[in-house]
């Protein structure tokens, strides 16, 4: 059926057969749904790590060799990391599940000739729909009468101020969609689009695109493959050497495999679970959900934060922020609803007693409007905006110089008026007061208002009203012009009440930018992030708030979705503001900015921001104001919309980046120096340095508890003074292989020089060996603490304490020397062993100094 057909059953509405006759044909008004995603699928996609695939190698390798203890401590690394993903999987989807169900809406529509309420997913085409002050549109359709109707279609367009919405050949003047909301008048509706055919089900169709690997997952595949090749080749170089030697065969591959296993730093995914684990946990304490236990990490990559405008850098509140008055000009502070704020003139506070002017100018907006302010309650903290945002925005800029709308309604109770018309722009009420007398109030855009027929002001008056008000339009407010006049007798005709009225002034209004906007933009940029503003809002809105925030510079171009779709806007990463773009437009910037190997993030809490959502690199959502679509395709959803969590989000990935390198180092220092030791022990008379099981528990002990403490060091000092890694950067990079290689071999020489001194002494120098390089280790892992003078991470010291005991416990136990094939020191010995062995954290600590940090 086509528009038209629905239109011709909707004069009394459907029957109730008819609707569920069509409920059946056209399927619920809802969204698909994504499938709920199994739990076996989840584990299986926790398996795929590429580390978690190294793991289980390893982990046969030592079950083939019996080695059972290394065995099960490698599979407990892979169970926690893969229980740990899930978990947070499952309680991110339950958080934000319990975030759509308290926006769930439901309907009014005529059936079988009576007015129901009904679920909004049981409406279906044909239905007529009645829309009234407040209520959600639960579909697509078209008005058939209007009374006044003005529609927020913000979560669609991006477009801050309410759409008039009236019948006729245009259509979009015609047309409501689903998802927008009612802030004024009433109306009935014909229902064209339902679910997935509808506006908001079209741009959920663009979410089907799956998340790739994050920035870290993809330098850590790069990283175990090299790693993983490397480790083979010196291993099989070890077996080589050790059966030239004469060493026995058996001996010889089970040394190798031990020695591959040491190598490979099994604790890895245990600490990037456990690093992001505990950003996950501080980002809810900051009431952001992660959805997504990568994400955490990905916003520390973060090079371009892509924003939307509306509710995301903004309020999403109007406010009236510029006065202009023949005699001066004044503007008002405050932000939101409440009458918090003040009105400023030449830098002083004035009141309506101080300035006459601009209380005679919020007087009359105040008097000439329908709107109503709502205080907190215990549904919401906040004051609230009763109709129309534009109006609640000039009674509250009325409180903030002192006059009470209550008050003055009781003074001047509105005895007729002309209602606002999209043909006149303008709206007039007439009020009386106590002594009789007659008092009118006009509103409405400058073009209506100041014309010659209805302001009795000279034509100088006029021009220079008209002339500040394209300067206040130049800098992207919404002006009204506002008028009054104290006619002395009744008047016949409605028209004629305007006419003949005084200028008051000009008033102009914008969607202020929220308060932490201008910090969280400093703060991006201050840490080498991008930040750049895509919105459906008018250009010069766009612009005003683009250069208050420090996202543009003044003068700078804005891209429009008109030039976008032409070809004329240039490269997509050369523009810093876009504005009128659509959802299909928003998407193909995001990618520019991605194929041009940036890591992106985007900000937004529209239906029409989802697509874009889904496709950065990271999402981030408001939870309150955004919609189901918004938090469903994002990664992290800000509980409180408060955007400076976003910058809380990056240190943290930063955090998390900078502790997976800081194990790396520390772990890959020491399989380099086991290595080592391994190839250069033998050319100095060290037939095998070490023996499997040795070798095995000293991997056992650096890389169990306290590599995984190494992922819970806090964040380091001045860390968001840095620029993001490069995307194309190896984990390993900007230097972090020079260091492994320079320590590993620091360490390796240490423990040779004190096994060779041992040896030619007739020390048990196997003994002194096994313990020099595990201590030293130990003491790299100290070394490497982000804040080394503090008890930060007191979980590290425990970890590495509890490693030493068990060290030495390897030698002076009887039934641990059985096993390890090692003997007692003398204390003379043991001292020498731990001075050589604190030198690992002394030069450790010297080259974090030099190379400033992980």
């Amino acid at each position: 059926m086509g528009v038209d057909d629905f239109r011709s059953t909707a004069a009394a509405g459907l029957s109730q057969d008819a609707a569920a006759r069509r409920l059946i044909s056209y399927g619920p008004n809802a969204i698909p749904a994504q499938p709920r995603t199994p739990t076996w699928r989840r584990v299986l996609q926790q398996l795929r790590d590429p580390l978690i695939l190294v793991l289980l190698v390893a982990a046969a390798l030592t079950i083939a060799t019996k080695d059972l203890a290394d065995a099960a401590v490698i599979l407990l690394v892979i169970t926690v990391n893969t229980v740990v993903g899930v978990v947070q999987e499952v309680r991110a989807e339950r958080a934000v599940a319990a975030l759509a169900a308290m926006s769930a809406p439901a309907a009014r529509v005529v059936r079988d000739g009576e007015e129901r309420a009904v679920a909004a997913a049981e409406v279906v085409p044909g239905d007529l729909v009645l829309l009234a002050e407040g209520d959600i549109v639960p579909a697509d359709g078209d008005v058939l009468d209007a009374a006044l109707l003005l529609l927020d279609e913000s979560s669609l367009t991006g477009e801050s101020l309410p759409v008039e919405k009236k019948p006729g050949e245009d259509r979009s003047r015609a047309a409501v969609s689903a998802g927008t909301v009612v802030v004024r008048g009433h109306g009935r509706a014909v229902v064209t689009a339902t679910g997935a055919r509808s506006a908001l089900g079209r741009i959920a169709a663009l979410l089907g695109t799956s998340p790739g690997l994050t920035p870290l997952q993809r330098r850590l595949v790069g990283f175990g493959r090299i790693l993983a090749a490397v480790i083979v080749a010196l291993c099989a170089l070890v077996l080589a050497l050790g059966l030239v030697r004469g060493q026995p065969v058996e001996l010889m591959i089970v040394a190798a495999i031990s020695l591959a296993v040491a190598a490979v730093p099994e604790s890895l995914p245990a600490v990037v679970t456990l690093a992001l684990a505990l950003g996950a946990r501080r980002m809810a304490e900051r009431h952001a959900i992660v959805r997504r236990l990568p994400a955490v990490e990905t916003l520390g990559s973060v090079t371009v934060l892509a924003t939307d405008k509306t509710g995301t850098l903004t309020e999403g509140l109007m406010a009236a922020e510029a006065l202009w008055t023949p005699s001066g000009e004044a503007t008002v502070t405050g932000t939101g609803y409440a009458p918090d704020g003040r009105v400023l003139r030449g830098g002083r506070t004035v009141t309506a007693s101080d300035a006459p002017d601009l209380a005679a100018l919020l007087r009359a907006a105040v008097l000439c409007n329908d709107a109503a302010l709502e205080a907190p309650s215990d549904d919401s903290a906040e004051w609230r905006a009763l109709g129309d945002p534009t109006e609640a925005a000039l009674l509250a800029a009325g409180t903030r110089i002192g006059l009470d709308p209550a008050a003055l309604d009781r003074e001047l109770p509105r005895v007729e008026e002309v209602p606002f018309d999209s043909g006149r722009k303008r709206m007039t009420t007439v009020h009386r007061s106590t002594d009789g007398g007659l008092h009118v109030a006009c509103k409405g855009a400058p073009e209506s208002v100041l014309r010659p027929d209805v302001l009795a002001d000279g034509p100088q008056m006029l021009a220079e009203a008209a002339a500040r008000a394209e300067e206040l339009a130049r800098a992207g407010y919404r002006v009204l012009a506002v008028a009054d006049g104290d006619p002395k007798e009744d008047r016949e005709c409605s028209g004629a009440w305007e006419s003949g009225l005084s200028l008051l002034g000009l008033i102009g209004i914008l969607d202020p930018p929220r308060s932490a906007s201008a910090a969280t933009v400093t703060a991006c940029r201050q840490a080498g992030i991008a930040p750049v503003l895509i919105t459906g809002d008018h250009p010069l809105t766009a612009r005003v708030v683009a250069e208050r925030l420090g996202i543009a510079a003044a003068g700078d171009d804005v891209a429009t979705g008109e030039q976008l779709r032409h070809g004329t806007a240039g490269a997509l990463t050369q523009a810093r503001v876009f504005a009128r773009t659509t959802p299909e437009q928003k998407l193909d910037i995001i990618q520019a900015w991605r194929r041009a190997g940036h890591v992106v993030a985007m900000t937004g809490d529209g239906v029409n921001d989802g697509p874009a959502l889904r496709s950065a690199d990271i999402g981030v959502a408001m939870g309150r104001r955004g919609t189901e679509v918004a938090r469903q395709a994002a990664d992290l959803v800000l509980a409180d919309d408060d955007l400076s969590t976003v910058v809380s989000a990056v240190e943290e990935g930063r955090r998390v980046y900078a502790n997976v390198r800081r194990f790396l180092l520390y772990a890959l220092t020491g399989g380099t120096a086991e290595i080592l030791v391994m190839l250069v022990g033998p050319f100095l008379g060290m037939p095998l340095p070490l023996l499997p099981a040795q070798i095995l528990w000293i991997n056992l002990l650096t890389h169990g508890l306290p590599g995984v403490a190494l992922g819970a060091e806090p964040v380091a000092p001045g860390v968001m003074r840095h620029p993001p890694r490069p995307p194309e950067q190896s984990v390993l990079g900007a230097g972090l292989w020079p260091r492994i290689l320079a320590m590993g071999a620091f360490v390796a020489t240490v423990t040779l020089v004190t096994g060779d001194w041992a040896r030619e002494t007739g020390r048990p120098w196997q003994s002194m060996v096994f313990l020099v390089l595990g201590a030293a280790q130990l003491g790299v892992a100290l070394g490497s603490r982000a804040r080394p003078r503090s008890l930060a991470n007191p979980f590290l010291l425990v970890a590495v304490a509890a490693a030493l005991g068990l060290q030495l416990a390897g030698v002076y136990l009887p039934p641990l020397q059985a096993l390890l094939g090692t003997e007692p020191l003398p204390l003379t010995d043991l001292v020498v062993v731990c001075g050589v062995s604190g030198l690992g954290h002394v030069v450790m600590r010297v080259q974090t100094r030099v190379s400033g940090g992980a």
